[in-house]
């Protein structure tokens, strides 16, 4: 018998260097300078196949956001504030966990480079 779906594991995320994590781009629609840099190392998922799950590390940098599905995340380093076009500001850091239902529009504002482990269902 063989094992259909097996465990992945992210060791230490926290601790990955750069050099360990994909280059994901800048973000994709930015506002103003410095325009935000993204990588990260999927666990399962992308390329369009849900859930997507892995690790996000982002720079600095403003820029508008729409969620088309909902997102848990559970943010490892950084500082960065998220603003919902209804005006709703929260502000996470390391440690700080975040549920973002399907269809959240918004900005975001990353202060600090984050680094996050999420799902997208």
């Amino acid at each position: 018998m063989t094992d259909a779906a097996l465990a992945a594991v992210l060791k230490q995320a926290a601790a990955l260097g750069e050099s360990e994590l994909d280059d994901w781009g800048a973000v994709a629609e930015p506002l103003g300078s410095p325009v935000a840099r993204t990588s990260g190392r999927l666990l399962t998922g992308g390329g369009g196949r849900f859930p997507e799950a892995g690790l996000w590390r982002c720079t600095e940098g403003r820029w508008r956001l729409a969620l088309d599905r909902a997102e848990f995340c559970h943010f490892l380093r950084g500082i960065c504030t998220y603003v919902s076009d209804g005006g709703e500001t929260i502000e996470v850091g390391g440690g700080d966990s975040v549920w973002f239902p399907a269809g959240w529009r918004g900005r975001c504002e990353v202060i600090a480079t984050v680094a996050k482990v999420y799902v997208a269902l």
